[in-house]
Parts: C-alpha cells; sequence; structure tokens
C-alpha cells in the first residue's frame, strides 16, 4: 500500500513538515509519497524524509485506484476499502477549528471518479490520519482503532494548549510527535 499526501497549504512551514516526518516514520519513507510540491527549496527539504513528486495525484494514478481520506465524505473507511486499490491520499492541509471542508474543495474535486472515505466524525492530523488508514489497511476496521478527542499539551508550569483533533490511540498514549511537543512549547 501506498500513502500520498498531497500538499495543499500554500508553503511547508514547521508544524505541517514535523507532521509529513512523522508520517513518514510511520509507514516507512518507501510507502510515503508527498506530491504538489512545486517549490525546489520544499522539494529538497522533503525529499530527505520521503518520496517527492512535483505533480498531483490526479496526473500521477488511475483515480479509480484511489481512496481518498475526506472527513466530509459519506463512507467510512473500511478494510473491504482497501481490497484492489493499492493507495491512500491523505490532504497535506492543516487543520481548523472548526473544519472548512477544504479536504473537499482542494483534494476530493480534483479526484472524482476515486473513492472518498471518512476516518470518523473528528478530525484528525495528517500523521494521525496516516496511522488510522495504515491500521485499517491491515484489516482493522475504524472502531477497533482506540481514538481521543483532543488533547492538552502543558507548555509550562502554568500555560497549556488544547489541539482539538482526534488522536489515535497507541499502546493508550495519543500518537502525537515528540517533535510537534517540542514546537507547541517554543511556539
Amino acid at each position: 500500500m501506498l500513502f500520498v499526501i498531497e500538499h495543499l497549504e500554500p508553503k511547508l512551514g514547521e508544524w505541517l513538515h514535523i507532521e509529513y516526518s512523522h508520517a513518514a516514520r510511520i509507514v516507512g519513507r518507501k510507502r510515503l509519497l508527498i506530491t504538489n510540491i512545486k517549490k525546489k527549496g520544499e522539494f529538497r527539504k522533503l525529499v530527505k524524509i520521503a518520496r517527492v513528486e512535483r505533480k498531483r495525484a490526479c496526473e500521477l494514478f488511475k483515480q479509480r485506484e484511489l481512496i481518498v481520506l475526506d472527513p466530509r465524505a459519506r463512507k467510512k473507511l473500511s478494510p473491504t476499502d482497501m481490497r484492489g486499490r493499492g493507495v491512500i491520499v491523505i490532504g497535506g492541509i492543516l487543520g481548523e477549528e472548526p473544519p472548512l471542508g477544504r479536504t473537499r474543495e482542494l483534494l476530493t474535486r480534483t479526484l472524482p471518479r476515486a473513492s472518498a472515505r471518512n476516518l470518523g466524525k473528528e478530525q484528525l492530523a495528517i500523521d494521525g490520519a496516516t496511522y488510522v488508514a495504515k491500521r485499517v489497511g491491515e484489516g482493522k476496521s475504524l472502531e477497533e482503532v482506540p481514538v481521543q478527542h483532543g488533547l492538552e499539551i502543558q507548555i509550562s508550569e502554568v500555560q497549556s494548549t488544547f489541539l482539538p483533533y482526534t488522536f489515535p490511540l497507541v499502546r493508550g498514549k495519543p500518537l502525537i510527535s515528540r517533535e510537534l511537543i517540542a514546537y507547541l512549547k517554543r511556539h
């Protein structure tokens, strides 16, 4: 199975790079392709962590082979969706609260013959969506992948920040990279 992150933000900021890097560690560098990278500097930076393409997914694959993860899709992703399809497409979009539906607007509409699936009602980060899709690809139903809604990160003794997204649980702990926690503490 190949995981494709279609880069859809105007620039590759540090937070986005951290999520892409974590997604690459989750599925393996060879199984992650980051598409739609137009800027040379961003291409050079990302090629260190994953496979990278300047073209969009719609230019690289037959749409019927694709499953697009879209929070607003009608159907949930299931292991049977993965049979006969080898490519999961994830929007490289930083979340908003409340969600703005940008995945549908910027990605799903460019792939009208692909299968659109959701990972539940809540919004996941890019790396979290990658992890959940990987688990479903391994035969787990969405209901068998435990999640936690929202995560409070302690910044200092007196300050914390709340991330209003859904996080998959791995051995009972929310899946979030140490790099992102360090980033949040610096900003």
